[in-house]
């Protein structure tokens, strides 16, 4: 519970309370308008209660406070505190995907469209998250064939001496040949951003003004070009849901609960049509509605990213009147949240009410399936257990260098991203996959054991070799069978044979058709592994091939090696440019531009010399 001289010392302020446990660490992050009578509210709570609130008061040990001069100032500081800690006991907005973005590059000369997974602040436009990658996609692909925009990887245009293959094929407009106008490139930009904001209409008339002008002009083949490019915007058109009869940007959020869980549906409207949803779930928050409402709001619009004009709200949140201040501020113009209660915008509230509902069916249905697949799982490979929490280890290397383990987790048959890691090999430089095995199962279950947090499954990728040692190091850990912790290896065989599982104490692998549901699931985690650590091994590997490369070259850096890389893409890049190019490189004048040159013009006339 808090600790008792804990009121005395705190003045009625607001400002911002971190309750910290033993280990200083935090566990939750609030804000007051007055933070006495605010702590004395948690005092007050008894300590029978059988609820989220006491379990966390029964492990703060601590409780800073920081005193700030208005409750606006505690609002963005308490935002700010529970980004940076992400407290055990605060509402966290994971929604389990990492939703892909549209960005347009307009801080470059040259912009181009491209999918993200991440938003920076680096001068570009963002549009999304789309919820739907098909449709993200599709747009993409719609955008690339009607505004052949470039699609180089380098941020910084490259002269090339002949074009690349879409340049050949017009799907580019060929910048880098001197062959499209300035003006005209970022015209079409203009227009691509009109697309990714919902003004496909006043597009389309914009355009419908110019092709009558071209063909005016007699410049048919421009005309056609536009014909073209209209048709392909107004079968977008077909496909847009208008909800609304304005063209006001809104987000519309809905709520359901049952019994302590929440779920959150937010409908992203932007010109009165449909854009997007993203959804979230909560599983037990501290706090009411209306304080779960205001602490979602803060959180979600922090960096301001995509504020419309116009929130609507199922019921007023905690400090509505503040939390629209705010939201203002960052827009820099002024943000409306709406509570209706009638006509068309009740409609939406229903709509979105409706969307988080059926997050809770969702999550039934998947956990019913699980369980399903669990029960298999436990009947097929004899388990001790159901195994919610499986991890898989596989090994990568190349002749025993730059060796990693990779290992993956699956938290009731989804995986668990956050869970995931990679192990750098320490103790073994040759090529001896049992070694390195031995010695990444040592590390994780010698934490496993200290920390309690031991999976119900562990699978190797492997025969029965890798299964002897997982059992091995298992045993040295002093793991038994009371620890509950089920081994599997897995081990793809002939291709008549398909896959076999071997388990500890058998002497023959279990065979499973292959369309069984528990095989095609072991599978999956088998090669998600597999990719994640194939991944870091390759990143490793072009990070070494980089700096044996370049660090043979006098005058050249960390920094500049960076600098380089950045600007010119790649090392093949680094190797393929003139010494005008690499000039324009930051950092690289013309001595060291010429060195680099040269070095590379030797090495390729060597290699020539070897190959005769």
């Amino acid at each position: 519970m808090l600790p008792p001289d804990l009121l005395a010392s705190v003045p009625h302020s607001p400002g911002v309370y971190l309750m910290l446990d033993k280990k200083a660490g935090v566990l939750y992050v609030g804000k007051a308008k007055d933070l006495r009578k605010r702590l004395a509210s948690y005092a007050r709570i008894a300590a029978s209660a059988q609820d989220k609130t006491t379990v966390m008061l029964s492990h703060v040990h601590k409780v800073d406070t920081l005193l700030t001069r208005t409750e606006k100032e505690a609002l963005i500081l308490e935002a700010s505190l529970i980004k940076k800690h992400r407290p055990r006991y605060n509402i966290i907005l994971r929604d389990d995907k990492n939703y892909p973005l549209i960005k347009v590059t307009i801080q470059e000369e040259w912009p181009r469209v491209l999918m993200t997974r991440r938003r920076k602040k680096d001068g570009a436009r963002y549009f999304g998250p789309y919820a739907s990658a098909s449709a993200m996609w599709a747009t993409l692909k719609l955008l690339a064939s009607t505004f052949p925009l470039r699609r180089c990887k380098t941020r910084q245009l490259q002269p090339r001496t002949r074009p690349c293959l879409n340049g050949q094929m017009h799907n580019c407009l060929a910048p880098c040949m001197d062959q499209s106008k300035r003006a005209a490139y970022q015209k079409m930009v203009a227009r691509i951003i009109m697309v990714l904001e919902g003004q496909n209409r006043d597009l389309i008339t914009s355009m419908g003004q110019q092709m009558a002008e071209a063909a005016r002009d007699l410049e048919f083949e421009r005309a056609a070009l536009i014909r073209d490019q209209i048709q392909a915007l107004s079968r977008t058109l077909e496909k847009q849901v208008i909800v609304a009869s304005h063209s006001r940007d809104q987000d519309i959020f809905g709520l359901a609960r049952k019994d302590a869980s929440l779920a959150l549906a937010i409908l992203l409207v932007r010109n009165g049509m449909i854009s997007g949803s993203r959804t979230f779930f909560l599983s037990d928050p501290i706090g009411d509605d209306g304080s779960i409402l205001s602490q979602v709001l803060n959180q979600y619009y922090d960096q301001g990213d995509n504020l419309p004009q116009e929130i609507l709200l199922p019921f007023a949140p905690d400090d509505k009147e503040l939390l629209s201040e705010r939201l203002s501020d960052l827009r820099g113009t002024t943000v409306h949240l709406q509570i209706p209660q009638r006509g068309d915008r009740m409609q939406l509230i229903a709509m979105a009410n409706a969307n988080a509902g059926q997050i809770f069916s969702e999550r039934e249905n998947k956990e019913h399936s699980w369980q399903t697949l669990a029960d298999s799982m436990v009947k097929i490979l004899h388990l001790n257990r159901p195994p919610d929490f499986i991890e898989c280890l596989d090994i990568s290397n190349t002749s025993g260098q730059l060796a990693v383990g990779s290992l993956v987790c699956f938290k009731q048959g989804e995986p668990a991203r956050q869970n995931f890691r990679h192990y750098k090999i320490r103790t073994v430089d040759t090529p001896d996959d049992y070694a390195m095995m031995a010695e990444v199962l040592e590390r994780r279950l010698k934490r496993g054991l200290e920390e309690n947090d031991l999976p119900d499954l562990l699978m190797v990728d492997g025969g029965r070799g890798q299964l002897g040692i997982a059992i091995r190091v298992a045993r040295e850990q002093g793991l038994k069978e009371v620890q509950g912790l089920d081994l599997i290896g897995i081990a793809k065989e002939k291709q008549e044979e398909g896959e076999k599982l071997y388990k500890p104490g058998r002497k023959n692998p279990i065979i499973l058709p292959a369309h069984n549901p528990v095989l095609l699931f072991l599978m999956r985690i088998r090669d998600e592994s597999h990719r994640y650590g194939v991944s870091f091994h390759r990143k490793l590997r072009n990070k070494s091939t980089l700096a044996s490369e370049l660090d043979t070259i006098s005058g050249i850096g960390p920094k500049k090696k960076e600098l380089l890389l950045k600007s010119l893409g790649s090392l093949t890049q680094i190797k393929k440019a003139s010494e005008e190019q690499l000039t324009h490189v930051p950092g690289i004048g013309p001595e060291l531009a010429r060195e680099i040159h040269t070095h590379f013009r030797e090495d390729t006339q060597q290699t020539e010399q070897a190959e005769r």
